[in-house]
């Protein structure tokens, strides 16, 4: 595998480096936040071993960063902080997983070999349509590269059209998927939520119709 650590302890990064140099992988350092996204930025990596507390660029920042930029590579953070509330940060801004310091070498190797037998239809792919790209591993939406801001419901439902791009969703059918154990929610409910997400579209330069209405029907995306 090509890894980037990026790690501001050279006591750490350097033998690390030279630990997963053994194992026959290529490695690159990179000493700060700022510096990691330039050499992620250049290079092709399959993964990145990110520290938490990094200087100029902390981690977590970093690691968003590098998802809405579409990067793919497996992001392992490596960090001192242990706490259930820390790591939930950090799965949720985009890491595959997370291991704290100080861990043995043989321990970071396994999980080193678990991700690389990850296939690609184990991970969460970013879905596209035209000028919109979603990403679920991140939940980061954007429309011609600006970023939309969407409530839970919102988000559900445009994933929703997105994996199943061609199909026409009749309210029936987004409300069972999406509000299965919530009674009281009817179809209007699908149609307030659903007009309000045309509306945030439109602000960021959709047309018109980038959700069409099937009339008597449903809904659909519309073609590219």
């Amino acid at each position: 595998m090509r890894i980037l650590i990026v790690e501001d302890d050279d006591r750490i990064a350097k033998p690390l480096a030279e630990d997963l140099k053994h194992q026959h992988h290529a490695v690159d350092i990179a000493g700060d936040g700022i510096e990691g996204w330039e050499y992620a930025q250049a290079g092709n990596y399959d993964l990145i071993l990110l520290d938490l507390m990094l200087p100029r660029l902390d981690g977590i920042t970093l690691c968003k960063r590098l998802r809405a930029s579409n990067c793919n590579a497996f992001i392992l953070m490596l960090t001192a902080r242990d706490t259930t509330s820390d790591k939930i940060i950090g799965l949720d801004a985009g890491a595959d997983d997370y291991l704290v310091k100080p861990f043995e070498l043989e321990e970071l190797a396994a999980r080193i070999r678990a991700l690389s037998r990850r296939s690609p239809e184990t991970r969460q792919l970013i879905l596209i349509h035209g000028e919109l790209q979603l990403d679920p591993s991140n939940c980061h939406v954007t429309y011609a590269d600006k970023p939309l801001s969407l409530t839970p419901k919102e988000y559900m439902i445009l994933e929703c059209f997105l994996k199943n791009p061609t199909q026409i969703l009749t309210r029936s059918a987004i409300l069972d998927k999406l509000w299965e154990f919530d009674k009281l929610s009817g179809e209007e409910t699908v149609k307030t939520h659903i007009t309000n997400l045309r509306k945030k579209l439109r602000a960021v330069g959709s047309s018109e119709d980038f959700i069409e209405t099937v009339y008597g029907v449903g809904y659909r995306l519309c073609p590219k």
